[in-house]
């Protein structure tokens, strides 16, 4: 494509959101500056290394370069600058907005009058109003004057083979018209997918937290079930299925350990705390989230059921924990249940071994084949298409496996539950 002469784009944030951005405008003939404040993954990006597993970057990180940078003032020259720092939530699970603060801090003090400022960092309602634009008016900028805010928040799927930043279907809001225009205009010349104007940045800022609120809560409700379910000896993972050849109002939604990602378990606790300032208390959403938390705990309780049908006790056993990423074949840790499952396995005073190709520098054993021989147990926790492959009853038995905890109810129960030489649990299976 022909160099697009008219704009230089910014990406505040070269993480998951960002960099696939920023190699995308690139892609499309902009000047892109990519900027982080973190200097291993400049220095990385510098050398054309990949930071994460991400099938279109692996495809045209090199071939379509961007300037990456820790430097502030190569900002000086951007006509669009892009936030997609992280929002994350501190340990007692209020939003923490400090990489937004930052973001918007250093983007103020270097713009240029008559730029565009886009937040893609998902944040809950009245935060372009109440946090960035204050910031932008501090350093001398008016709203809608010399400088324009939208908010067009990110939408990936990490790992999905058809869905990425070329192609989501996306909203975009902004504080006046000329800023939804340029706004429109600029992701329409990226995006291969329709661009809806919301009537209002406020708007754009709750359509992502509805978004991931509605599955946060439609997960708690199968998670719920999968919990009655145990207890009643159904197979949850069956009736979804049964329910599944209805077609109009069912939309299927599966039980595991734990829900993970950035997105998730972390966007609904953003629309609590801000609607708790406006005198709405969210107890409803709060119940789903209290649910889905509760996931890895849950899990824990079934295999410590499951060996104590074995006579054998939790305390000293060695459990090899199958996968420590979030969802299945990419490399992703952020809020992944593993990491609370292990937790909680240790709390038991359980022996905590694991695996997972995806992340080998976090593992604690090489190979499948070694946690296989060194524990008694086995817990998946991430359904890697290359466990679903290796595993099998025999190889179980071989090993001399007694328990397996089917976190994500990946395998197939009917095969698994023949084997008298272990027992097989799952969620609500």
């Amino acid at each position: 494509m022909e160099k697009n002469t008219q704009k230089t784009v910014a990406v505040i944030g070269l993480g998951y959101v960002g960099l696939p951005l920023a190699v995308r405008a690139s892609e499309r003939g902009y000047d892109v500056i990519g900027f982080d404040i973190d200097q291993r993954k400049i220095d990385a990006l510098k050398e054309g290394k990949l930071i994460f597993k991400d099938a279109y970057l692996e495809e045209n990180l090199a071939k379509y370069p961007i300037l990456v940078t820790n430097d502030p003032t190569e900002l000086k020259r951007a006509d669009i600058h892009i936030i997609c720092v992280p929002t994350p939530v501190d340990e007692s699970r209020h939003p923490d907005l400090t990489p937004v603060v930052g973001a918007s801090e250093t983007v103020a003090s270097n713009a240029k009058k008559g730029s565009l400022v886009i937040l893609e960092s998902t944040v809950n309602p009245y935060v372009s109003e109440e946090v960035i634009k204050p910031i932008l008016e501090k350093h001398g900028f008016t709203i809608s004057e010399d400088i324009f805010l939208s908010h067009c928040p990110e939408r990936i799927n990490p790992g999905d083979p058809k869905w990425n930043v070329t192609n989501i279907p996306r909203v975009v809001g902004s504080f006046d018209a000329k800023g939804l225009e340029m706004s429109l205009d600029f992701y329409r010349s990226i995006v291969d997918a329709d661009i809806r104007p919301m009537k209002s940045i406020r708007e754009a800022e709750a359509t992502k937290i509805l978004e991931n609120s509605f599955r946060n809560v439609n997960i708690a409700f199968v998670n719920e079930i999968a919990m009655s379910f145990d207890t009643l000896g159904i197979d949850v993972k069956d009736v979804i299925e049964g329910a599944s050849t209805k077609p109009f109002a069912f939309m299927a939604h599966y039980p595991s350990c734990g829900i993970g990602g950035h997105c998730i378990p972390v966007d609904p606790h953003y629309l609590v705390e801000r609607a708790k300032e406006s005198g709405f208390d969210h107890v409803f959403l709060r119940h789903a989230i209290a649910t889905n938390d509760n996931m890895p705990l849950y899990a824990v309780d079934r295999l410590q059921d499951a060996l104590n049908e074995q006579k054998i006790a939790m305390n000293g056993t060695i459990i090899g924990v199958l996968g420590l990423a979030y969802k299945a074949d990419i490399d992703d840790l952020r809020e992944s249940p593993a990491l609370e499952v292990i937790k909680h396995l240790k709390e038991h005073k359980a022996i905590v071994e694991s695996f997972d190709p995806y992340l080998p520098e976090l593992s604690s054993t090489k190979s499948l084949e070694e946690l296989l021989e060194k524990s008694d147990a086995i817990f998946i926790a991430t359904n890697h298409k290359i466990f679903l492959s290796a595993l099998t009853p025999e190889l179980l038995k071989q090993h001399g496996i007694k328990v397996v905890l089917d976190g994500k109810n990946c395998l197939d129960k009917e095969r698994f539950s023949k084997e008298p030489s272990f027992v097989y649990r799952g969620i609500g299976r």
